[in-house]
């Protein structure tokens, strides 16, 4: 159930994600701290993970009137990091991060989540976007987003992207979005990008790796193809995996239809990647995801 700030619709809430050991009465410690300073909780989510005997907890509340959002958030920080031995990330719910969009030729996933934040779906602003290649200069400039086209060879790759890395410094991107970009990011890019990347795949991770999936699953007869977003790694296809859709086929459907089918899936699921990020609903750990949907 979601509660309304007490006469104060305009302020932003404050949204916590914390993880660490698991012991008996952090539910009731965070929610007291909240409590004693006058906030109004919106929604408190909890998960236990029995194997890893990690506690994993996501917050959200509406800080008392009068109460700076930011000081309260830094506060709580504090809190949760030296008397709870928790690591916390917290933000605010106004946070709109500047999001980069990395494409090659393909343009689905483009256009759908540049339609998506245009329409305010998502917490944050695509302030740029970079591609390998010039196919969709002309569609970015009706978007009004910059567009930057820095081309990626084997003998280039290391100067391309230090060209990348340039461009995301510029802009202050805090987001990737790799809309069906044909190029792999190296430990290098990674070790020197400090914020997440979040990729689409065009099936269920590992399955159908390299060209033409549409082709192998079709050979294969399959009947369900599906779509993963996940955060991208040095390790190719290897990153924690975010959300994933399904859709159930059958014989009827050729290669064109499982390809429309696919670019449904794989729209679905890379917006839904997007928000789920940009609300803070995910926490990563070993290798996987706690996803507060």
């Amino acid at each position: 159930m979601t509660a309304e700030p007490l006469g104060k619709a305009a302020s932003p809430s404050i949204i916590a994600l914390l993880s660490g050991p698991d012991r008996t009465g952090l539910v009731a410690r965070t929610g007291a701290w909240i409590w004693e300073k006058g906030g109004n909780i919106l929604h408190a989510s909890q998960h236990h993970d029995r194997e890893a005997d990690v506690f994993f907890q996501r917050l959200e509340w509406f800080p008392a009137r009068g109460q700076d959002p930011e000081e309260e958030a830094r506060a709580f920080h504090r809190f949760a990091a030296s008397e709870l031995s928790m690591q916390a990330r917290v933000a605010l719910s106004s946070d709109r991060p500047n999001i980069a969009i990395f494409v090659s030729k393909i343009e689905h996933c483009f256009h759908d989540i540049i339609l998506r934040e245009n329409a305010g779906e998502l917490r944050g602003q695509i302030a740029c976007i970079i591609s390998n290649h010039d196919t969709l200069s002309t569609a970015a400039d009706r978007y009004e987003i910059p567009f930057f086209h820095v081309p990626v060879s084997k003998d280039s790759k290391q100067k391309a992207e230090a060209e990348q890395l340039r461009i995301l410094e510029e802009y202050e991107i805090e987001l990737v979005l790799m809309a069906r970009y044909m190029q792999i990011l190296s430990g290098s890019f990674f070790q020197n990008f400090a914020h997440p990347v979040i990729n689409i795949h065009h099936s269920f991770l590992p399955a159908f790796a390299g060209a033409r999936p549409y082709y192998q699953a079709y050979q294969r007869g399959v009947k369900v193809i599906g779509a993963t977003a996940h955060y991208a790694t040095q390790d190719l296809d290897q990153g924690p995996i975010i959300c994933q859709e399904i859709a159930h086929v059958n014989h009827r459907y050729g290669v064109p239809d499982l390809i429309q089918k696919g670019k449904d899936l794989e729209r679905t699921a890379f917006a839904q990647a997007a928000r789920l990020h940009l609300e803070n609903r995910i926490l990563v750990y070993n290798n996987k995801t706690v996803v507060f949907d």
